[in-house]
């Protein structure tokens, strides 16, 4: 197989800066950086609506997670905030 292909695949390759290299500079987790890679390859894989499509089910991706881990925080700091109160009754000094 051509190096060339697997390294810089003409694909992600259509300006001056590579999806990867945009990827990696702003330090995107896997989610937001599959989305990048698929709207910078839209126009050039002959999938243009498929490959739209995907970015936008990883950014809801993200999103979702991101909304659980808030969740969980507050879900957490709830707990931390009963088991204070549950636990004042039963203090003595």
């Amino acid at each position: 197989m051509n190096k060339q292909k697997i390294d810089h695949p003409p694909h992600y390759n259509d300006g001056k800066i590579e999806a990867i290299d945009v990827i990696e500079d702003w330090g995107l987790d896997f989610h937001l950086g599959n989305a990048i890679k698929y709207i910078c390859r839209a126009e050039h894989k002959g999938s243009y609506q498929n490959d739209i499509e995907k970015a936008i089910w990883y950014l809801k991706r993200s999103l979702e997670n991101i909304k659980k881990t808030k969740e969980n925080r507050v879900k957490k700091k709830y707990n931390l905030q009963l088991d204070h109160f549950a636990n004042q009754g039963t203090e003595r000094d």
